[in-house]
């Protein structure tokens, strides 16, 4: 099958600026790049005309939790791809806390198969790195892989014992596999939600403090010097993690990490107070402080990659107060306009950095076949509306879950079109 999408905006990182373009894709892989200027003959193909709009590689997000199984209520693979392909994602990873925990090949395979029949965008799983995430014994790693796990991952609790982590790494290090780490020490957090800052000294409330992050991270980057594994650290938020991961990447440590859009944007400080759940995530918002280490560390490449975390929740979870309702927010339909309206929009941040981020690093770092725009490669593209301006409205997402802290928000750069190996999958 032919199509062409016409008439696209598309970054052209030499000359940091948008060229206009015709774009054709035949039998899912991009065939030809045309300059704008050139009149085509599309014959009897399909045709898309971008009229403009900025046509980019399909986004990808290497941290998500689809809920599936187990927890189908807050979201299951249908719908969470479908809320992925509107937020112009076309390539997602999936975390392993579901009902059962994925710590077999059974439980990939269902993935793997549910998400063949089911997904419109391309769903990798992730296989837990002990069974049932408790800490105690580890996955069969070998049979995890062939099953089709993509890296080794507790996400949700931090492997607490060394020795466990370490073990954890040299066998992933022996199948050429990633271990992506939620870094916690539990010692630390017991009993609180909000950071150790301003907020929770105003409130009189027990805090999370940095360090219960940062101490796992400066274990984990001396193990994974010891074992030569790819070390990947999920959802940084604070100032002494970075600090510890641009030290470990400057003497050679195998180590990569990533940002979520809500650790760039909010502080403890933006807390409306003690009655609205959507601000509880784990890790927690920080200090300004830490939210300008960490815009900082995803500049200079410390932090290899934005990625949403999304997470979501039912209503009546999040509707039962800060104290008893689960950690999370939702990302998928508005991490790109969010990022877009606040660092490309006011000038911090040329556009090329923020697709790069949200593309081609990801890809990178985990050896994917994707996020890039040109002739031979797959043709997952997204295709945005730089311009039009509009609220965030958690009642149009095709998300389960509308646990979200920006709802009202007025933002530019919204996707309108999604497809996934040539195939149109989400369209506005």
């Amino acid at each position: 099958m032919s199509l062409w999408i016409m008439n696209a905006s598309v970054w052209n990182e030499e000359r940091s600026e948008l060229e206009r373009k015709h774009v054709r894709i035949e039998e899912g892989v991009i065939a030809s790049i045309v300059n704008g200027s050139e009149s085509v003959d599309a014959g009897g193909s399909e045709t898309i005309d971008a009229d403009g709009k900025l046509l980019s590689p399909g986004f990808i997000d290497m941290h998500v939790h689809l809920r599936d199984p187990g927890f189908e209520y807050k979201e299951d693979i249908e719908s969470g791809s479908r809320s992925a392909a509107k937020g112009g994602f076309t390539t997602i990873a999936c975390m392993p806390n579901t009902r059962p925990v994925t710590d077999t090949a059974e439980t990939v395979r269902y993935i793997v198969d549910k998400a063949r029949d089911q997904a419109i965008v391309k769903v990798l799983p992730y296989a837990a790195i002990t069974k049932s995430e408790l800490g105690r014994e580890l996955t069969d790693f070998a049979s995890l892989k062939e099953a089709g796990a993509i890296g080794f991952t507790d996400d949700g609790v931090g492997v607490q014992n060394a020795q466990m982590m370490k073990d954890a790494m040299a066998l992933a290090q022996s199948l050429d596999m990633p271990v992506i780490a939620h870094c916690e020490d539990d010692s630390l957090v017991k009993g609180a939600w909000a950071t150790e800052g301003e907020f929770s000294r105003k409130h009189g409330m027990k805090g999370i403090p940095n360090e219960s992050e940062a101490i796992h991270v400066g274990r984990d980057v001396l193990l994974a010097e010891a074992t030569g594994v790819h070390y990947h650290v999920c959802h940084v938020s604070t100032e002494q993690s970075v600090r510890l991961i641009r030290l470990a990447k400057q003497v050679g440590i195998r180590v990569t990490a990533e940002v979520c859009p809500h650790h760039l944007l909010l502080s403890d400080e933006d807390i409306p107070g003690l009655n609205d759940a959507n601000w509880k995530m784990n890790p927690p918002l920080r200090s300004p402080r830490d939210v300008q280490a960490v815009i900082e560390a995803l500049e200079d490449g410390t932090l290899d990659m934005i990625v949403t975390d999304h997470a979501p929740h039912s209503a009546e979870e999040k509707a039962r107060g800060v104290d008893l309702a689960p950690f999370g927010i939702v990302g998928f339909e508005t991490a790109f306009p969010l990022l877009y309206t606040k660092f490309v929009e006011t000038g911090r941040w040329t556009l090329g950095f923020l697709l790069q981020r949200m593309t081609s690093d990801p890809a990178r770092v985990f050896r994917l076949n994707s996020g890039r725009l040109e002739v031979g490669a797959p043709a997952d593209l997204t295709i945005v509306d730089l311009t039009s301006e509009r609220a965030v409205d958690p009642t149009s997402f095709l998300s389960k879950g509308t646990n979200t802290p920006f709802g009202g928000w007025s933002l530019k750069g919204w996707p309108i079109a999604t497809i996934v190996d040539g195939k149109l999958v989400w369209s506005e």
